[in-house]
């Protein structure tokens, strides 16, 4: 009994007909029990497994959504995908994750690879490195298509994100706090709401408790490590800043780095904070201060307005759903 396995097969081998096989594999009750247990019987013998995209067919649908994201190994985007994973199951989903490298290229590709159908529908964090809301404006036009955590934040949709702008201030004040004066910000995200939220919350805290703010003290983001180290370093020695503030996790090692090589105690000569949902943040010595995103949620959240669309329910319930970050205020900081 060589062959493709499909339901044309179980229907020959059986001699009956192709809908009564497709009928007593959906368990229908116009089927007796003796031709259900002839049809599974012979299913299980030949391991016969049924083909989503062909039982799905009279709907319309895959069955399928996709998840696209900057960067899978990121402990924010693997935490924020568990949740997404989490509620497809629910719904009885596969999940098919794209990974753009930070490249609005590769994003826009990615994208309209899946608009013939492939996916019922789309969650995307977009890149940081190009502003696509043009192209986006009318994406959403034509797939089910939600934003999570890197959005844009004029488009009529669904965006899940974080409280950025005051968990930012409430960072700053609590370096503040710590008797600091002359603190540098690492910006990252430059090209997106998330990344202007988390500077404007940082500047506003300097100005709300009398501190000067100072632009030889911000230093962007290099996707080159070795850049981001070697400007951390020549910031120290200019600038003499008493503590960091990261906006993305991407800045931590060279900064520990940099302090390591110049032989400044942390938090002795310079406190320093980052966001981060890193799992071994509490492990680097000294342990790290952070701003801890909610991913796992903001992955849960996403799945379930994509699913709303779908299903066409909510559709009327507010579009822009803010989740809050906490700071975990740990050895870096110390005080």
């Amino acid at each position: 009994m060589a062959g493709e396995v499909n339901i044309k097969r179980l229907a020959q081998e059986l001699n009956i007909s192709i809908a009564t096989v497709s009928k007593a594999l959906n368990d229908s009750y116009e089927i007796s029990l003796k031709t259900k247990n002839r049809v599974l019987s012979l299913a299980k013998e030949l391991n016969y497994t049924p083909n989503p995209a062909a039982s799905n067919l009279r709907s319309n649908k895959t069955k399928t959504i996709a998840v696209i994201v900057p960067d899978v190994a990121n402990n924010f985007f693997s935490l924020a995908i568990k949740g997404i994973e989490e509620i497809a199951r629910k719904y009885g989903h596969h999940v098919l994750i794209y990974q753009t490298h930070e490249d609005a290229e590769m994003e826009k590709s990615f994208t309209n690879s899946l608009l013939n159908g492939r996916v019922d529908g789309i969650l995307t964090s977009v890149s940081s490195n190009e502003y696509n809301s043009d192209y986006y404006r009318d994406l959403v036009k034509k797939v089910p298509l939600v934003f999570f955590d890197r959005v844009y934040e004029s488009l009529d949709a669904f965006k899940i994100t974080t409280d950025d702008y005051q968990i930012s201030f409430k960072a700053t004040e609590h370096f503040i706090e710590c008797g600091c004066q002359n603190i540098a910000f690492l910006y990252g995200l430059g090209k997106l709401p998330a990344g202007t939220a988390r500077f404007t919350g940082y500047k506003d805290a300097l100005i709300a408790h009398g501190i000067n703010f100072r632009e030889e003290l911000v230093l962007d983001y290099s996707e080159d490590e070795e850049v981001n180290f070697a400007n951390i370093k020549t910031l120290f020695k200019k600038h003499k800043p008493d503590a960091l503030f990261s906006s993305i996790e991407e800045f931590i090692i060279p900064a520990y780095m940099a302090c390591a090589e110049l032989k400044f105690s942390i938090p002795g000569d310079v406190k320093i904070l980052s966001f981060s949902n890193m799992s071994s943040a509490k492990l680097l010595n000294p342990s790290l201060t952070t701003i801890t995103q909610p991913a796992f949620e903001i992955g849960n959240e996403a799945a379930k307005c994509l699913f709303k669309i779908l299903n066409k329910k909510g559709m009327d319930d507010d579009k822009d759903i803010v989740l809050k970050s906490v700071l975990i205020k740990r050895a870096s900081t110390g005080c």
